[in-house]
């Protein structure tokens, strides 16, 4: 059962990549099409084709290695104006990128190519794609934190402490000389449902402990509800040193990665954990947060993959906020669903792994570099510079930018991204990160 839980987390993470890389490239098919570009291919994955039927014009299929994907345009760059032999690698290679490009030029459609789109409408196909994805991961964040809910503290009562301790005390059982905690003087019980504190009516277990912390030495009335009735209780909370929690109960952390200890109010009782739906506004938020922590990952990316070759070679503990390959995220999915948690639990976890996927794929293709669509970015905003450059001395237009010129760079980058995918791949087959401790 374990395996077949495990298969089925893989199992979701792959449908969710190929989804995800699907309408990555439905993001260039469409405005693309609707520029009047000639496309003639729509492919999911690389390598060796796998199924593929065409419609019209384009030929849609699957290959492979569900590791990306692409559409093939008609005239990314310009035409060559000549075939002689080449001379040199770096020459050769342009010539053969050239000659690549020319052969999706077809006759009589010459004016149906993407280098002859405005610079504008060129930004937009290839922004599409990661506009995909982007609107992709706002969906399943949204329908993660307003559908299914948050993890945190629900106003029904775990737990009633019976007495008062210091935070710093090791004790484990209350003495006869400790004071009783308010929670338990007042008369509350675990499976008690908090309705209201202070006249506040409360409705998850962090509002009502911003109450009680912000009144020690008050006496405040709490409503509970209790076999069905709700009963009035009077509880005076204690002035107490305590940690500092968020809304889910983890510890709040100074600059320096410490516990925050404060005197609060202190009552003495726990909550049970639940999924809470939050308002619609923290979807996009969750979003916008993970689209920070990806591009802090890619602007320290030397330096991670650097931690990872050390990893691998001396087999210490990956850094679980580490960049990883496919198949460590295919790993840790299975990893998840093939845990005890409850089923929504794992789901929500799961959800969450493949928005993060997302916001990825969204970040990482916007580098300004060839391949990515951020390079064919750069490529059409350097022509519409030099456009506006010659309107405003009112000089004859230029010509496009021939971007076949950086295809020695783009092989270099490209090669890089192999070796990256290379080292990630190894990484997580020989010393995966472990999330699950």
């Amino acid at each position: 059962m374990e395996f077949l839980l495990y298969a089925g987390g893989i199992l979701f993470m792959l449908i969710g990549l190929g989804l995800s890389i699907g309408l990555h490239e439905i993001g260039h098919l469409l405005p693309a099409k609707l520029f009047g570009v000639r496309v003639g291919q729509y492919m999911i994955g690389f390598g060796p084709r796998l199924w593929s039927r065409r419609i019209g014009e384009t030929e849609y299929g699957f290959k492979l290695l569900p590791v990306g994907g692409f559409i093939s345009m008609s005239g990314m760059y310009p035409a060559s104006k000549t075939s002689s032999p080449a001379k040199g690698i770096f020459r050769a290679l342009v010539q053969d990128a050239r000659a690549a490009n020319d052969e999706t030029i077809a006759a009589g459609e010459e004016d149906r190519v993407f280098y002859r789109l405005p610079v504008c409408k060129r930004v937009i196909v290839m922004l599409g794609g990661p506009f995909m994805n982007l609107v992709l991961a706002l969906l399943i964040f949204t329908v993660l934190a307003s559908g299914i809910g948050l993890q945190q503290g629900t106003t029904t009562i775990a737990s009633v402490t019976e007495c008062v301790l210091p935070a710093s005390s090791t004790q484990t059982e209350c003495a006869a000389d400790d004071p009783p905690s308010p929670a338990a003087e007042a008369g509350i019980r675990p499976d008690d449902v908090l309705v209201s504190i202070d006249g506040t009516p409360v409705s998850t277990f962090a509002e009502a402990t911003a109450i009680v912390q912000a009144a020690p030495g008050e006496t405040l009335e709490v409503v509970v509800r209790r076999d069905g009735a709700e009963r009035p209780l009077e509880i005076t909370p204690v002035a107490a040193k305590r940690t500092l929690t968020d809304a889910s109960g983890q510890p709040l952390l100074d600059d320096d990665g410490s516990p925050i200890v404060k005197e609060v109010g202190y009552v003495g009782m726990g909550a049970q954990m639940g999924f809470v739906p939050q308002p619609l506004s923290v979807g996009p938020s969750m979003a916008v947060e993970n689209v920070g922590r990806v591009a802090s990952l890619i602007a320290t990316l030397p330096v991670r993959l650097w931690d990872v070759g050390v990893s691998l070679v001396t087999g210490t503990e990956r850094d679980p906020n580490g960049p990883l390959s496919v198949v460590g995220v295919g790993r840790i999915a299975g990893e998840v669903a093939a845990t005890e948690a409850p089923v929504l639990n794992r789901f929500a976890v799961l959800l969450n792994l493949l928005g993060s996927l997302n916001i990825a794929l969204f970040v990482f293709n916007l580098i300004p570099l060839l391949p990515l669509d951020g390079g064919h970015v750069v490529v059409a905003l350097w022509e519409g510079i030099k456009r506006g450059w010659a309107r405003l001395f009112r000089r004859p237009p230029p010509a496009p930018v021939d971007a076949t010129r950086l295809v020695p760079l783009t092989v270099v980058v490209a090669t890089l991204l192999i070796a990256m995918g290379a080292l990630l791949l190894l990484a997580d087959l020989v010393n995966p990160v472990n999330i699950l401790q």
